[in-house]
């Protein structure tokens, strides 16, 4: 089965400063009629009807929701969306944070999974590793992309913080590039992949905080989100 997989960029949309203008998330202080003019400009752009697209409400979780096309609002509380049915497009929402997206072809599973600091550090990515085998997909057969995110040069936090994370999602502490204490998140999320069997994992090497095509909240503080997007092409 076809998958298919795409990230926005902040251009192209209705929204005006601070968020210009394709912001994709409507709990950020965006005009509701400008988030509503772009997701329904980012569904005519990706060929789907808006009510194909399923939207989480994120909140730096690990629940894992499964989704098949049915539902009339955003997954309640959940921070990974997967889904074996034909059309449904997943969103996943960030502005730093990882966006995941990955996919089982054979077995027509795909997942699409927002792992911030928390989420990674408290196992985000395993639950929707789980949740995408409970509907038939393997991780040797599994392909992932790891979407823009900050990077380890810009993402500085405490030394005690960084500590922390490294022992849920080891990989992940690093040094930016004033020499500080920094997170990676990408290269944690990559071995925890790797550990778990994961078959391919591609990473999208854009940095959030350094790209201004991109939203950061850490850059902007008030700012949009960019989404990424994955669907099984329906037959």
């Amino acid at each position: 089965m076809r998958v298919r997989r795409v990230v926005t960029t902040r251009a192209g949309g209705a929204s005006r400063p601070p968020y210009e203008s394709f912001n994709l998330g409507d709990h950020v202080g965006d005009d509701e009629g400008d988030v509503y003019a772009n997701r329904k400009r980012l569904a005519t752009e990706l060929g789907l009807a808006e009510d194909r697209l399923a939207w989480m409400e994120q909140v730096h979780g690990r629940t894992a929701t499964v989704v098949d096309g049915t539902e009339t609002k955003a997954a309640e509380a959940t921070d990974a969306l997967v889904t074996a049915s034909p059309g449904v497009a997943l969103v996943v929402l960030v502005a730093d944070c990882v966006p995941l997206l990955m996919a089982d072809p054979e077995a027509g599973v795909v997942a699409a999974v927002h792992a911030g600091r928390v989420g990674a550090r408290i196992g985000v990515v395993p639950a929707a590793v789980a949740a995408m085998r409970d509907l038939g997909a393997e991780p040797a057969r599994t392909e992932v992309l790891l979407g823009p995110a900050i990077c380890g040069a810009c993402y500085e936090v405490p030394a005690d913080l960084a500590a922390d994370v490294e022992k849920h999602v080891p990989g992940s502490a690093c040094k930016t590039r004033r020499g500080t204490a920094g997170l990676d998140l990408r290269a944690g999320l990559y071995r925890q992949l790797a550990e778990l069997g994961v078959g391919r994992i591609g990473v999208d090497p854009r940095c959030t905080a350094e790209d201004k095509t991109l939203f950061s909240y850490r850059r902007d503080g008030t700012t949009g989100r960019i989404a990424g997007i994955t669907w099984l092409e329906a037959e």
